[in-house]
């Protein structure tokens, strides 16, 4: 491969990120940090170029917004593939820690065949590792019995006992009451 056909796709590959790669720079002057991190000092265009391809790496504009403009010596396509591997391994994270949280809604007179399809459901959901949250929302004379739906989220959670933990326990802000439940490790 040559030397010619590596900077024109380094060049086309910068400009998709919006940085400057070697003959793209127009900047007359600007700061040098080496390959090691080392402070260069401020040379010209011309020089810097000249010290990055004596070095067999690119000279990439990191910020030419300052004065004088810095750049760096460095391989761009390690650069590139570095941060790449970052931002997936920041996805991953991501991903696991915001696993989807499935609502089943129940009733305090839910019906036995109801309860028995969200928990086989739910039981579904958590062994593909997700979070489940029951709740009921009470209505109009429900309210003077908060006890059945204590009720009924409580054997929800032991219906799941077997596949899953309480992360939440059984909670009851005005006229919703909840449990989430996450599946067990």
């Amino acid at each position: 491969m040559s030397a010619f056909y590596h900077v024109w796709r380094c060049i086309d590959i910068a400009k998709k990120e919006d940085l400057l790669i070697n003959e793209a720079i127009n900047v007359a002057e600007l700061m040098v940090i080496g390959p090691n991190g080392e402070q260069m000092g401020i040379k010209s265009r011309e020089d810097a170029l000249t010290v990055a391809s004596f070095a067999g790496l690119d000279l990439v504009l990191m910020n030419k917004d300052k004065t004088p403009a810095v750049g760096k010596i460095m391989d761009y396509n390690k650069y590139r593939y570095e941060k790449q591997k970052k931002q997936k391994e920041a996805l991953k994270k991501q991903r696991e820690t915001n696993k989807e949280l499935k609502e089943y809604r129940l009733s305090p007179d839910i019906d036995i065949h109801d309860f028995q399809t969200r928990v086989k459901n739910a039981r579904e959901y958590l062994a593909k590792g997700h979070k489940v949250k029951g709740f009921i929302r009470l209505k109009g004379r429900q309210m003077a019995h908060p006890e059945r739906g204590k009720e009924v989220l409580d054997r929800f959670a032991n219906e799941l006992s077997e596949c899953s933990n309480i992360e939440t326990p059984f909670k009851q802000e005005g006229k919703l009451m909840s449990i989430i439940l996450a599946p067990m490790k």
